[in-house]
């Protein structure tokens, strides 16, 4: 993992808030039953999920494995990650990349499903970044409502995903 472009990492499955980076935290509720909890593990894993947002998504691996390069597009802007830490288990799945040298920001960005009592299935995604380019920072506020966009876009795809002919 030398190519990533922040420090810091791991924060995202620790819950370390780094100082000096940007915090987002945003989570939604998408149903319940561990039916529900299981499709929405995979679409995140499989990068099914990203891939419903509408971006491109160029992957190294089938599913989220520790050091495989994804790259997420929207149009022009291109993203290159490097997956750093996955989790599968019965109550929690998801993964975390983290920024590598092209992308705008530098950071880290989790994405976990969660069953939680009385078989509620939470979304969350967790990240914290700064500007990595002149992109960035000349975007400034516009910057952050896209990653807080994104997020929310994440949530919806992942609820349509999961959610059609349950």
């Amino acid at each position: 993992m030398n190519e990533l472009t922040y420090s810091p990492v791991g924060g995202t499955r620790t819950g370390l808030r780094p100082p000096g980076f940007r915090h987002l935290s945003y989570r939604v509720f998408l149903g319940s039953g561990e039916d529900l909890y299981l499709r929405a593990a995979e679409a995140v894993l499989s990068f099914a999920m990203h891939r419903a947002t509408g971006a491109s998504v160029a992957v190294t691996a089938p599913v989220a494995v520790p050091g495989a390069h994804v790259t997420v597009g929207f149009g022009p802007l291109h993203a290159p990650c490097e997956v750093i830490w996955t989790e599968k288990s019965g109550q929690k799945s998801g993964f975390a990349y983290g920024t590598l040298h092209g992308h705008p920001a530098a950071g880290e960005e989790a994405f976990v499903v969660t069953l939680e009592p009385h078989d509620r299935v939470w979304f969350t995604v967790t990240a914290y970044s700064r500007p990595a380019g002149l992109l960035m920072r000349l975007g400034g506020p516009f910057a952050i409502v896209f990653q807080h966009a994104y997020a929310r876009l994440c949530g919806r795809a992942l609820k349509r995903l999961c959610t059609v002919n349950a």
